[in-house]
């Protein structure tokens, strides 16, 4: 039935309502509504009598169109379901505009907001492209499909790598396995054939010992048994498979192996949280500025226009340290912000907006104080190390070269502070460092 109707449907819809006519009329320039539609839209203009679609203004009265009517009773009729034959040409209803309690059908492009009809018409939206939401549901559909395909590849990747790693492990200890059994073979064969060697001399022993007895002569008085030594066969050290290296402990011994390549970095960046403005890496863990503002969905959590993001985990207790190589960048902030600090205006990451941070700009450092503290520092520092203490309420900056003090914030943490990064140059990113990661076994007590 919907397939039938689409085509129909949409030459009978009204283009103010978006529905099936009722009571429609026509205007000069050929265009038609419903007559409440067109009033209602009349009313809002006040003075103005123009076309709702082409702008035209209409000294005459609309004139009712019978036979339009008419085609759109016989549509409604023919619908054994109606209102689910509405539903799929435009989807499901929505929430309904605050401004004017109409139903959210339109999408604006620039202000990416849904919108009602009369918004459109509104001063604030008139001359914006608009698409109907179904549309636009459609788009952002396609785009979280395209998102999640990148994400399911990405993590393929990775696994991939695993995979590899493990594979290849496995056939490095089956070769040496392989080695080992061909070197042991080898040498139970050595061994084999030195004793074949003695039975073969001792053999011809017996032979000889055999035919003088049988002589019956004098000699055999002469014969000693010492001349024949039968000595049992003596396994050589070393000469089984050594079970326990291939199969001792294998799991952690593979896994001792792979903490060389796996990098781990203390922090890794949000990317729910970062400005539109920001390019970060596949793996998370560099931040760079752009000239160009990406399509991102403007949710809560997102800084906008501010160009900052946070780490991913948040943390109200216990000790945490990080390191940032800022390299050459020519303007950063980094450091700590609170959950609750100012998302969707642009502050300065200060104490009192929620920040403790340190930051560098045209060529000066500052802490984030209230007002601000000029930091005079020996040494440009290529990297920042960051170290939050929730217990004693402590943020310092070091310069790892030297371990030298930046500066130190003691502020108590109230509530949840996730790492802050805001970077305002192009050529040069911020970057969090890998941290070497160091496996030990634990001594059991005496």
């Amino acid at each position: 039935m919907a397939g039938r109707l689409f085509l129909p449907e949409v030459d009978l819809t009204c283009p103010v309502c978006c529905e099936i006519f009722r009571d429609p009329v026509v205007l000069k320039c050929s265009h038609s509504f419903c007559a409440s539609c067109l009033q209602q839209y009349w009313n809002q203009q006040r003075r103005n009598r123009d076309c709702p679609l082409c702008r035209t203004q209409s000294l005459d009265d609309p004139v009712p169109s019978l036979t339009l009517k008419n085609l759109c009773e016989s549509c409604t009729h023919e619908s054994e379901e109606p209102e689910e034959a509405v539903e799929e040409l435009y989807g499901e209803p929505g929430e309904l505009c605050p401004h004017h309690g109409e139903k959210l059908k339109l999408y604006c492009l620039l202000d990416k907001e849904p919108i009602c009809v009369v918004c459109h018409t509104s001063r604030k939206h008139k001359q914006h492209e608009c698409c109907p939401v179904s549309e636009a549901l459609v788009d952002v559909k396609e785009k979280m499909k395209s998102a999640l395909t990148a994400l399911k590849q990405r993590t393929r990747e990775e696994f991939e790598k695993l995979h590899n790693f493990l594979h290849a492990e496995e056939n490095a200890r089956m070769e040496a396995l392989k080695r080992e059994e061909e070197q042991k073979t080898e040498q139970m064969k050595q061994k084999v054939e030195e004793m074949e060697r003695k039975i073969a001399s001792v053999s011809e022993s017996i032979r000889v010992l055999e035919e003088e007895m049988a002589s019956e002569g004098i000699t055999v008085l002469h014969v000693s048994f010492n001349d024949c030594p039968v000595e049992d066969p003596v396994m050589p050290p070393g000469a089984l498979i050594d079970v326990a290296k291939y199969v001792g402990s294998l799991m952690f011994h593979v896994w001792e192996k792979m903490h060389k390549i796996a990098k781990y970095t203390p922090v890794t960046l949000d990317p729910n949280t970062a400005a539109p403005w920001l390019i970060l890496s596949d793996d998370l863990t560099t931040v760079c500025d752009s000239d160009e503002k990406q399509k991102l969905p403007d949710n809560p959590e997102r800084f906008d226009p501010d160009t900052g993001v946070l780490g991913s985990e948040g943390f109200t207790s216990g000790r945490r340290a990080w390191d940032v190589n800022v390299g050459d960048n020519t303007a950063w902030v980094v450091g700590v912000a609170k959950e609750s600090v100012q998302r969707k205006e642009k502050v300065s990451s200060v104490l009192k907006n929620g920040y403790l941070c340190v930051y560098f700009y045209h060529k000066m450092y500052f802490a984030g104080t209230s007002p601000l503290t000029r930091l005079n520092l020996k040494r440009n520092p290529q990297k920042i190390r960051v170290q939050l203490d929730c217990d004693k309420g402590k943020v310092s900056f070091y310069d790892p070269h030297n371990n030298a003090l930046i500066y130190s914030f003691k502020q108590a943490i109230t509530e949840k502070v996730f790492p802050y990064f805001w970077v305002g140059c192009q050529q040069c990113p911020l970057t969090v460092e890998p941290v070497e990661v160091l496996l030990s076994v634990a001594e059991s007590a005496t």
